[in-house]
């Protein structure tokens, strides 16, 4: 099946371009963007499944104690360069340097035109591959980007303009006087940040292939960590067994562009500064399954402190969603809602334990902005988890 694409120098086998993954049917291609500052969080999810032929996607708003989220789901287009279903649009401007994120759901709350800036190169995250015997459960690459938001975005009816110096909201008949100032609290990076994650290759989707009982039981232990600063920035994952042994984990400090420097390339990986031995440790809420805090530990006398402002839940943009589950089949063209209190989400129910939690970060003498993501699924010794879902047992006083 030829598409637009194929007209392009860009196969890498001798099979057209819409043939992907060699026909596994947990092959994905996914945009995935976040951003924030002090007073709000926003994430877009968008998915291709080929060799399922779905496409889907997701934008969701935490803002005012709100989740506020748009699913959308239909057939995949041949033209891979229609990166859009539903209300749900991302456009690529520049290639790794500008991207536009379009929301037109009003119906639903929830409406957008924002425009995500790189502030770094592309990172490129280890391959993670993990099998269980011979079934691949996951064969992934990602490339990580800090990126600066500006834009118009309308939660709830109140009208949000993210700008450099902070999310503004007017909201009908307010006064405009602004919500944000410095995102980072005093001397940090400022105005609306985030991430750009592009990622692509085999994971677990929506419905499951028919097959014999796994021999691996349950377990992931998730942490994914890109910080916001002025002057460059520091990402940090780690994925580990239930001993707490990584199979994968990277590091690396990423300079903030300057203008007409690279995003990609041999000169763009010239400025990473690659970290080893970094290690983590997370604070978890007693009887939960999310932070009250983190520190990363980067070498001797140096660290970054994490503090919670505010929890994202990612089943928002389909993670562990019971019904908009990435790569499930709804329909042609199939629109969702919903709307939830963050104290509702507060659970240790199997779709509320993945999230993403605003950090503020302290690195010596820098503040700034970043995300800690936490998955735990399962037993992990370091962290007290005993069973597939059980809460994280007290700290002992200090």
């Amino acid at each position: 099946m030829l598409t637009p694409f194929d007209d392009y120098p860009v196969h890498q086998t001798a099979l057209p371009v819409a043939h992907a993954g060699g026909g596994h049917p947990d092959h994905y291609d996914r945009f995935w963007f976040n951003g924030y500052d002090e007073h709000m969080f926003f994430a877009v999810a968008l998915g291709l499944y080929p060799n399922r032929g779905i496409i889907d996607a997701a934008f969701s708003v935490v803002r005012d104690g709100v989740q506020r989220s748009v699913f959308a789901s239909g057939r995949v287009p041949l033209d891979r360069t229609r990166t859009s279903v539903g209300p749900i649009a991302v456009d690529i401007v520049e290639p790794m340097r500008v991207s536009r994120i379009r929301v037109d759901a009003p119906e639903h709350g929830l409406v957008a035109d924002l425009t995500a800036t790189a502030r770094t190169a592309a990172y490129e995250e280890p391959r993670a591959t993990r099998n269980d015997g011979t079934y691949p459960l996951m064969d992934v690459t990602r490339a990580t980007q800090m990126v600066s938001w500006s834009g118009q975005l309308t939660v709830g009816g109140q009208s949000i303009q993210l700008t450099a110096t902070g999310s503004d909201a007017a909201g009908d008949g307010g006064d405009g006087d602004g919500i944000g100032g410095d995102c980072a609290g005093g001397d940090g990076v400022v105005g609306v940040v985030g991430t750009k994650d592009r990622s692509w290759g085999v994971r677990g989707l929506g419905d499951p292939i028919p097959a014999a009982p796994r021999r691996m039981k349950p377990q992931t232990f998730f942490l994914w960590a890109p910080l916001n600063f002025a002057d460059e920035c520091l990402h940090y994952t780690v994925m580990e067994d239930e001993n707490g042994r990584p199979w994968t984990e990277t590091a690396a400090v990423l300079p903030v562009l300057g203008a007409g420097d690279p995003v990609f390339g041999p000169e763009a990986d010239l400025g990473i500064r690659r970290l080893r031995g970094v290690r983590h440790d997370v604070r978890w809420a007693a009887g939960l399954r999310r932070s009250e805090g983190a520190t990363l530990l980067l070498g001797p006398g140096e660290s970054v402190e994490l503090e919670p402002l505010r929890t994202f839940r990612m089943k928002g943009v389909g993670y562990l969603h019971p019904v908009w589950g990435h790569g499930r089949w709804h329909g042609e063209l199939v629109v969702g809602a919903e709307t939830h209190k963050e104290s509702e989400l507060d659970t240790l129910a199997p779709d509320c334990i993945h999230v993403q939690q605003v950090m503020r970060a302290r690195w010596g003498d820098r503040t700034g902005l970043g995300v800690l993501e936490q998955l735990a699924i399962g037993p992990h010794a370091p962290s007290g988890f005993r069973k597939l879902f059980d809460g994280a047992p007290a700290r002992p006083e200090a």
